[in-house]
């Protein structure tokens, strides 16, 4: 008899609580301005995406359930067509703590050109190169928050791999990358549990964030190999890893000064990496409602030319306009320049509401006298594009 009891009582709490469902719908047209490195490539590709979201709670927000799933269809690289669960997950809110199971996503870094210490989720790649989307994480978190700060505690029962472009898709690798056949370090492969912790805590004007990680590094490295068609393609790598991670804000007026670093041990070998910098806002410019941000950041990789990311000695610079109308109207503009090569990094991002359903986002890319020995960048060296995203949110 306790079971249909339980059930009883669960359906109570479900009709007493409230229920929200939304989500938004998306048109995606990127147009390459350059001749394709490769024959299957194209030069405009049109996307669609779905993502329906679900949010419940009861008890007087006590208890919550969290649902987002996501779906791409790319008709011309099937790589890029992929469904994914980004959260599905319930959550418990007590007088000092908070437990929430199941999938969900987890943002460290305060950073605008990177995010080091950012290690909980994996990057969903063929969604955008600047790496700031994310695939869905398994995860029990546990939160308690003290007066000396909040404290978090993972377990990460579950790998999810990074996604990669096909052969008809853009912003690829010279080979294919081959997700069919991963290597492992762990015996256990994707089912090595992780574990991470954090400390976060604002001491006056500051915002401190200490973490470590245990587990399956999110950054594969590479080694040639050959897929079952017998064709060259990269076969991605995932070594176990420990990290130690920092990130700082402090806010004084108009100005923000980040800094994001880690230390890192992974494939028998450790290095220290750091992004720091500042940005600082301009507000009611030209006795207008518009603000003006300046960024200007540097990006440091101690392993130099043997980095598997392109940022080892680059300088970031960006200017953020936000014009604190209705529709929300903003735009960045940011380029990230290598202090000991010619490469050169250039991003565009606008975006802005169309009445109270619609957002319109324009970006552009470009990658410009990108050196040979970039060998990450060298691949995209013919891949400048622009692109229109339509999105629909109800």
């Amino acid at each position: 008899m306790r079971a249909p009891v339980a059930l009883l009582l669960l359906s109570l709490s479900f009709a007493a609580g409230a229920s929200e469902w939304s989500g938004n719908i998306s048109a995606e047209y990127r147009y390459f301005t350059e001749p394709a490195l490769y024959p299957q490539q194209k030069s405009q590709y049109l996307a669609v995406a779905v993502q329906p979201e679900w949010f419940h709670e009861w008890e007087g927000g006590k208890q919550s359930l969290n649902f987002i799933a996501f779906v791409r269809q790319d008709p011309v690289d099937s790589a890029r067509s992929h469904t994914d669960i980004r959260e599905l997950n319930w959550l418990g809110v007590f007088s000092e703590s908070e437990l929430r199971i199941g999938i969900g996503k987890v943002f460290w870094g305060v950073t605008e050109s990177q995010h080091l210490v950012d290690v909980i989720n994996q990057t969903d790649l063929v969604e955008s190169i600047d790496t700031e989307e994310k695939l869905g994480q398994p995860m029990i978190n546990y939160s308690l928050i003290k007066d000396w700060g909040t404290l978090d505690f993972f377990i990460l029962p579950y790998f999810r791999e990074r996604t990669f472009p096909g052969s008809s898709g853009r912003l690829r690798t010279q080979y294919r990358v081959d997700t069919d056949n991963p290597w492992y370090e762990s015996p256990y492969k994707q089912n090595n549990t992780d574990y991470a912790l954090r400390w976060f805590k604002t001491i006056a004007e500051w915002d401190i964030g200490l973490s470590y990680f245990n587990g399956t590094s999110r950054d594969p490295f590479y080694k040639v190999g050959v897929d079952s068609e017998g064709k060259v393609v990269f076969i991605p790598e995932y070594y176990q890893m420990q990290q130690l991670g920092l990130d700082m804000q402090m806010t004084r007026e108009g100005w923000l000064w980040k800094l994001e670093a880690i230390n890192r041990r992974v494939n028998n070998s450790q290095y220290m990496a750091s992004t720091m910098g500042f940005e600082y806002t301009l507000y009611g410019v030209f006795d207008s409602s518009s603000d003006i941000g300046i960024v200007a950041e540097y990006l440091y990789d101690s392993r130099g030319s043997n980095a598997i990311t392109p940022f080892e000695d680059d300088v970031m610079l960006g200017l953020r306009w936000t014009r604190n109308d209705e529709d929300d109207t903003q735009l960045l503009i940011g380029m990230i320049a290598d202090r000991s090569r010619s490469s050169r990094l250039l991003s565009i991002e606008a975006s802005r509401r169309v009445g109270n359903n619609i957002k319109v986002n324009f970006e552009v890319r470009l990658f410009n006298n990108i050196d040979s020995n970039d060998i990450y960048l060298y691949s995209f060296r013919k891949d400048n594009f622009i692109q229109f995203d339509l999105q629909y949110y109800f």
